[in-house]
């Protein structure tokens, strides 16, 4: 099996290089209206937002900001095929402007706006980002009324396409090896996700703006696992530091990203380049927690009547009798910005 990796650093607004319905799942986060370290991406892109923020408009700003991201969304939509999945993870914000503190609730305003393009809004995940900072309670202290809510959570907002998917005859085998264990499906499909934390990304360079908690890779990990089959095309349009391109690929699935900036084409390839040694790593994890699992089970005189044809170990459903992860081997760069991934048997 091989999977390929194309990233184009460019301005997805734009993108040409995709054919109408040709992506199946897009995962991604986008920058957030109203969080202040994207005011000059914003500004940049429309002149006049920086105007409003200048003049105190918040709404204003807030509403134009949304606007630049409808242009990605339209072009998305172009290239999702029918019943594909759309998952986004976007925070709301908190600021002061002028003299006005307020929430700038942009998952409702994204969920809206799919919900007018025809989509079939699915529920939500909440993932928190707990902080622990002293100075994160905002306001007047232990002194009511005018203290204010700390902000600790994300939405990961998830979108269908025309409906449900129908499998073909030739995905049926593909599918069923793509499932997850049991108790990866209790914990996954759950709406509240508290073990996740946002990463930290050492990139203080002149070049990289600054990212303190960015995109977290079992976030997309599990999106991309929950929400595909293996070799199904999964797009970011909003690629960043590559953790989708990443997580396709130790998914064994396809992927395409566009970038806006181009100095994050050194990390990225250095992150691809290491995904023999990544995926090995993932997969590990999942059979080990999962073999803890069956022990745990066992302890309390729960068994198992199911048992999976590739590993040879205990699952607890019929479904999972095909499981199989296969396990990245080899990264072979074939194009400008383009990378194949060959696939080997899994541990």
């Amino acid at each position: 099996m091989k999977t390929l990796h194309q990233i184009f650093f460019k301005n997805a607004q734009n993108m040409k290089e995709l054919a109408p319905g040709s992506v199946n799942l897009v995962v991604t986060s986008p920058p957030y209206p109203m969080i202040e370290m994207w005011d000059e991406m914003f500004s940049q892109l429309n002149a006049e937002i920086g105007h409003a923020l200048k003049c105190n408009d918040g709404p204003q700003a807030y509403l134009l900001m949304n606007q630049e991201l409808e242009k990605v969304w339209g072009a998305v939509d172009r290239v999702l095929a029918p019943s594909g999945i759309l998952c986004i993870n976007m925070g709301d914000a908190t600021r002061k402007i002028g003299d006005r503190f307020q929430l700038y609730p942009n998952h409702s305003y994204l969920t809206q706006s799919f919900q007018g393009r025809g989509y079939d809004v699915l529920p939500p995940i909440i993932w928190r980002k707990t902080s622990n900072k002293p100075t994160k309670f905002m306001g007047s202290g232990m002194l009511p009324p005018n203290a204010y809510v700390t902000l600790e959570h994300e939405y990961i907002l998830i979108f269908r396409k025309d409906g449900l998917r129908k499998v073909s005859k030739e995905d049926v085998q593909k599918r069923r090896q793509s499932s997850y264990f049991w108790e990866e499906r209790n914990q996954w499909f759950s709406d509240l996700w508290k073990d996740l934390q946002g990463t930290p990304q050492d990139l203080f360079s002149v070049n990289l703006r600054n990212r303190t908690a960015a995109f977290p890779f079992e976030l997309a990990y599990r999106l991309i696992n929950m929400y595909s089959i293996q070799q199904d095309w999964v797009f970011d349009p909003f690629l960043g530091t590559g953790t989708t391109t990443l997580a396709a690929a130790c998914s064994a699935r396809n992927s395409v990203g566009y970038e806006l900036d181009p100095n994050f084409r050194e990390l990225i390839e250095e992150r691809l380049l290491e995904v023999p040694k990544f995926s090995e790593k993932v997969i590990k994890q999942r059979l080990e927690t999962h073999q803890q699992f069956l022990k745990k089970r066992a302890r309390e005189g729960k068994s198992w009547k199911y048992y999976s044809s590739h590993y040879k170990f205990g699952v607890i459903t019929r479904t999972e009798e095909d499981i199989h992860f296969p396990l990245a081997r080899k990264v072979k760069i074939v194009g400008e910005n383009l990378y194949e991934i060959a696939y080997g048997v899994g541990q």
